[in-house]
């Protein structure tokens, strides 16, 4: 028989019975993240910003192997972007499937959705470069 008072070993508690502990509540408030402050530099924000300064190389680095007109230094600009575009695509990725929280939050999102970005703009100039390089010369 159940009742509305106390708790009993073994019985199931109503639905509109509680039962408190500390445990959930220390761990919800250990599971949020601290605040972070707009000017504080993250491992997140650092590897995402380092990923889209190498990603906006690669695209320069592409966009000058389109514009050149020799053979030489066009082909190994295509390189470098294709290189600096797949790494970054990948660094991006990865930096945005371990982020926690979205723009803001020190993650690193912006970084690494940029380098994401950037990453395969700069690979499809290199490809096309490189493409251009080999029918030309």
């Amino acid at each position: 028989m159940r009742t509305l008072t106390g708790c009993h070993r073994g019985r199931v508690p109503l639905a509109n019975e509680r039962r408190t502990t500390a445990a959930p509540a220390a761990a919800h408030v250990s599971a949020q993240s601290a605040a972070v402050d707009a000017y504080s530099l993250t491992t997140g924000r650092l590897v995402g910003t380092t990923a889209a300064l190498v990603a906006l190389a690669g695209v320069i680095s592409g966009g000058l192997s389109l514009g050149s007109s020799g053979t030489g230094n066009k082909r190994s600009r295509a390189i470098v972007a294709i290189v600096a575009g797949l790494a970054d695509l990948i660094i991006g990725t990865l930096n945005l499937a371990v982020a926690d929280g979205g723009p803001g939050t020190g993650n690193g999102v912006v970084g690494g959705a940029s380098a994401l970005v950037l990453g395969l703009i700069g690979t499809a100039l290199g490809a096309l470069a490189l493409a251009r390089s080999r029918r030309t010369g």
